[in-house]
This record gives structure tokens, sequence and C-alpha cells, in this order.
């Protein structure tokens, strides 16, 4: 058990999780418009469809990721070259928090609770992000990597139920501090660029 590689990726999760991103700055508005406990519904629903796209990679993945080094090779540059373009992408964007533009219909809990997870299940790049990032961090020679996926995947999930959590709580707080400190935006668009970067380059260079 490489029980320091687990540690990096629950560090590389919370840091990519703090960064701002469609599904945080969903689970912002909804905590902001119409309560905190609408916030949680949205976080819930976001994070269980994170077991579909987790199911489809380990058992998509698992079976060959073992067995040829050229796969794998394959799977590792894929998964650098994606977060390098994912860090292109938001170098390229304004890095600015725009929180007044968006108007929410008001649902119910259970109705956000469902739009979040078909948000995350019918979302393609979820799973390509997973397969991006989780193959690196598989961290036992002795368990299957199906078993290891999930533990990665549940990992992400409760990391990530965490910080989106907070989110919905302090939604009030973390809005008024970006209206009053506008270059906030620009810190977390480098945040996530310096992530994306060095997760890519942690993936080419990790042996099997």
């Amino acid at each position: 058990m490489n029980y320091e590689l687990l540690i990096s990726f629950v560090f590389a999760t919370a840091a990519l999780a703090i960064s701002p991103g469609p599904d945080n700055i969903y689970v912002l508005m909804q905590s902001i418009v119409h309560g905190k406990k609408f916030g949680l519904a949205t976080v819930a629903g976001l994070i269980s469809g994170c077991l579909i796209h987790t199911s489809l990679v380990a058992f998509g993945v698992s079976a060959i990721i073992k067995e040829n080094d050229t796969i794998f090779f394959i799977i590792k540059l894929f998964g650098a070259l994606y977060l390098l373009f994912l860090a292109y992408k938001v170098f390229r964007s304004e890095g600015r928090l725009d929180l007044g533009s968006q108007e929410l219909p008001k649902k119910s809990l259970w109705q956000l609770f469902k739009q979040g997870f078909i948000m995350n299940v019918l979302n393609p790049k979820v799973s390509i992000f997973f397969l991006a990032f989780f193959p690196s961090f598989l961290f036992s020679d002795s368990l299957s990597t199906v078993i290891q996926f999930y533990v990665l995947g549940l990992l992400f999930m409760f990391v990530s139920t965490l910080i989106f959590s907070a989110v919905a709580i302090l939604a009030g707080y973390i809005s008024e501090y970006t209206k009053q400190h506008s270059q906030v935006g620009i810190y977390f668009k480098w945040l996530q660029i310096v992530v994306f970067v060095g997760i890519a380059i942690f993936i080419f260079i990790a042996e099997k």
C-alpha cells in the first residue's frame, strides 16, 4: 500500500475542488438564492453521479492497465495532455468570478438532487477526467485495480463533498468576499493552472 500516493491524491482532489468550476459555482448560486439546504441538495446530486463515472472507468480500464505497458503509457500520455489542455483553457479564460448574472428558478430539494445527479452523469467530461486522473494514483500491488479505482472514486467523492458543502454553507460570506475582492478570480485562475500542470507532470512521470 502506497499511502503517500493516496495522500497526494487527496491533496490534488482538494485543490481541484477548491478551484471555481461550473459545479461549485452552481452550488454557490443555489445556496445564495435559495438557502444552504438547497445548495447541499445540489451537492448530494452532483457527488452521487461520480459513482457512475467511477464504475465506467474502473471496469473499462482495469482489465488492460496492468497487462500492457504500451496501453498504460498511452493512458498516461492521454491523461497528461488532457490536463495540460484544461490548464490552457483556464489560461485563456478571463479569470473573473461573475456571481450576479445567473437566474435560478425555484426547485424542490429532490428536484435539485436529481438535477445535480443528471448534470454529472450526462457530462462525458467527468469520465474523461477520471480516466486521465485516476490510473497514475493506483496505490497497491495486491488489491485489484477495480477495488483501487473505487477507493479513489470514494475518496474523490468524500473530499469534494466536504469542500462543496463548505461552499454551500459559507455561500453568503463567499459571495460578499468575491464582490469586495475583485482580483480573487485571478488567484483562483492561476491556482487551477498550477494544479492541472502539476498533476499532468506527475501523471507523465508516474511508473507502473
